[in-house]
């Protein structure tokens, strides 16, 4: 999607269009050019089960289109405002980019414009300036003496919003920690994947082995035990052991909160935040649990600083919905020490520039880096090149399967062959 001819990164033209994410629902795309006539994309993903404190996305609300959910007014935006505004500046000058779009947003969650008209120019300015000075953007968005390639969380089986059956949790990981490589990484989860389906086809019939929005199964399984040891079994079926292939959980749940009485209904259990959290450790004991994502509410610090002060040793207590990717919210996370681990998503704070700091102030706290893709993905590579630049400690990318989801493993594939025997992998770090 890129080439370079000749001169310099000062952008001469913007283009935004309306085109479809892998649920089919429209999403923003963005072209950017320069003068040497090098050319960046940038297409933005769309969340489910989205926090309440990300930024807004901007939808049209017109229902004889798209049912309300064009985004044909972010288009506009990018077209005849910010594209005003960006002509002429270099593209290399992305934090002065980014902040330009956002004073002339002028609001706090990015409202007026729209996140996904901000995000998509954003990502689009990147890649144009990394492809004007002939480099992988990887290299261009932090340039490090050597990379070490993300660990491989899969996600293999959905529930919650990201399915149709009646598991409270919303997704079920395999993370292929002990290959020595990243491409042998993807080969082994992509193994495990595949024997999955016949132990869940020939437990619960050919319907079990439909996929839900990220490309895990959706299994008519109502109980988390029961999934877990579905997984168990396909990871042995495959010929491999829990040294090699971990176990997460993304809980998400807010999703399966009652904010009413302050209950989780899980599992045909109502539970409150302390009997969820003993439920959680019990999980932990059993099985190969090694990341555990979202265990509460998205507003309940008290609590994950608690599970994590209980689990942390042990595992990754990662904070996705509590952070939303909002340097003020992790903040108010590393002062209660309420994760050891965050999730970062683009689109959640809306800007490449806001994206790294947030990585950069949780880095620096001592947090693990989970970039992460969202459930309405397109073909857009940017996130591969994000965790690779940022020493993600795992890429969140959905299972082995859909083309939105393999687009990312298969960009990893081609960072790790240019690096060559350069290339290492951040699976060592937690063998």
């Amino acid at each position: 999607m890129t080439s370079k001819i000749s001169g310099g990164s000062e952008i001469t033209d913007v283009k935004a269009r309306q085109v479809l994410d892998s649920r089919g629902n429209p999403t923003v795309e963005v072209d950017v050019w320069t003068r040497d006539r090098s050319m960046g994309r940038g297409t933005v993903p769309s969340g489910a089960s989205t926090g309440i404190h990300e930024a807004l996305e901007l939808r049209d609300g017109d229902m004889k289109r798209f049912h309300g959910k064009g985004v044909l007014k972010a288009v506009s935006n990018v077209n005849n405002r910010i594209r005003s505004r960006v002509m002429g500046k270099d593209a290399r000058a992305q934090r002065e980019i980014d902040g330009l779009m956002i004073a002339l947003d002028g609001t706090s969650n990015k409202k007026r414009l729209g996140a996904n008209a901000i995000l998509g120019v954003s990502m689009a300015v990147a890649k144009v300036a990394a492809s004007s000075q002939g480099k992988s953007v990887y290299k261009y968005l932090r340039d490090l003496p050597s990379y070490k390639l993300p660990v491989p969380m899969m996600n293999v089986i959905n529930g919650g919003k990201h399915a149709g059956n009646k598991l409270a949790v919303q997704e079920f990981q395999i993370e292929p920690v002990g290959a020595s490589s990243c491409s042998e990484a993807i080969r082994i989860g992509d193994e495990v994947y595949h024997s999955l389906g016949s132990v869940l086809k020939a437990e619960y019939g050919p319907g079990a082995i439909n996929v839900g929005d990220e490309g895990g199964y959706a299994p008519p399984i109502e109980m988390t035990g029961d999934a877990l040891e579905a997984i168990l079994q396909a990871i042995s079926d495959a010929g491999y052991d829990e040294s090699i292939v971990h176990v997460g959980i993304d809980a998400a749940s807010s999703s399966f909160y009652n904010g009413k009485d302050s209950t989780y209904q899980i599992d045909e259990k109502k539970l409150n935040s302390g009997e969820l959290e003993d439920y959680y450790e019990e999980l932990v004991k059993t099985y190969p649990i090694r990341t555990l994502e979202d265990p509460f509410d998205e507003d309940d610090f008290d609590s994950f600083a608690q599970i994590t002060r209980k689990l942390g040793n042990r595992i990754k207590i990662i904070g996705d919905d509590l952070y939303v990717t909002n340097p003020e919210r992790i903040k108010r996370g590393l002062q209660k020490k309420a994760t050891n681990a965050i999730l970062i998503k683009l689109n959640q704070i809306g800007s490449v520039t806001e994206t790294l700091d947030a990585i950069k102030m949780s880095r620096e706290a001592g947090l693990d880096i989970v970039v992460s893709h969202r459930s309405g993905e397109t073909e857009d590579t940017f996130i591969s090149h994000l965790a690779m630049s940022q020493e993600s400690l795992f890429i969140k990318t959905g299972a082995p399967a859909r083309g939105e989801r393999t687009a990312k493993y298969n960009e990893l594939l081609r960072i790790e062959e240019e690096l060559g025997s350069s290339a290492l992998f951040m699976g060592s770090t937690l063998k």
